[in-house]
């Protein structure tokens, strides 16, 4: 039986949201292609109609997320373009550092996997990456006066995801909920703090 484009491109989209779940789930190692293809509902040979291998599975999956997390960022500056910095750090150190691991974010649950990725995965990730930053960087003001922290808007970009990432996964790692809340809240306030007084919280 032949399908069509559309059915094709929705097998396809279907793979490879299972495949992000999995990877965030289990990592690269504990992710093998059968349970990638139980989670998608698709057969051996279906999944190998879209990717040569599970690395370049994998490869999507990150780049995915990435793009997902860069367009999120640019829908709430657009709905939000004053308030989208407290929006954002407060859902990523909310729900994305409660929800389920497979809903979680790309940025902390893929990328140590992706340092022990092929040239190519680590390249495509660089890439995408960037233009993340880019994406921060460009709702951040130039020099934000009475800021802890005078950096360019790209620096600040950079360093706010560090923050975000790192402070979701040490939430995440503790089995004490009052310090994962605890760090969460810390993380808040050191990432506000990026954009100046008037978006600490409270403000």
């Amino acid at each position: 039986m032949r399908y069509n484009a559309e059915h094709k491109r929705e097998t396809r989209q279907r793979v490879i949201a299972a495949a992000g779940q999995i990877f965030r789930k289990e990592g690269y190692g504990g992710a093998g292609i059968d349970a990638l293809t139980k989670a998608a509902g698709v057969t051996n040979g279906a999944f190998y109609g879209h990717f040569k291998s599970k690395s370049e599975a994998f490869r999507t999956a990150v780049l995915t997320g990435l793009e997902e997390l860069r367009e999120g960022i640019a829908a709430l500056k657009a709905q939000q373009p004053k308030a989208w910095l407290k929006s954002f750090v407060s859902y990523y150190l909310g729900y994305k550092r409660t929800c389920g691991l497979g809903e979680s974010c790309a940025l902390p649950s893929l990328s140590p996997d992706v340092m022990r990725a092929d040239e190519e995965t680590r390249g495509a990730y660089t890439v995408e990456l960037r233009r993340l930053i880019e994406e921060v960087a460009g709702g951040l003001s130039k020099r934000p006066s009475g800021a802890k922290n005078p950096a360019g808007a790209e620096e600040r970009a950079i360093l706010l995801l560090a923050m975000l990432s790192g402070g979701v996964t040490l939430a995440r790692a503790v089995s004490d909920p009052g310090l994962s809340e605890q760090i969460a809240a810390i993380v808040t306030g050191a990432a506000l703090a990026l954009e100046g007084p008037d978006t600490a919280p409270g403000s």
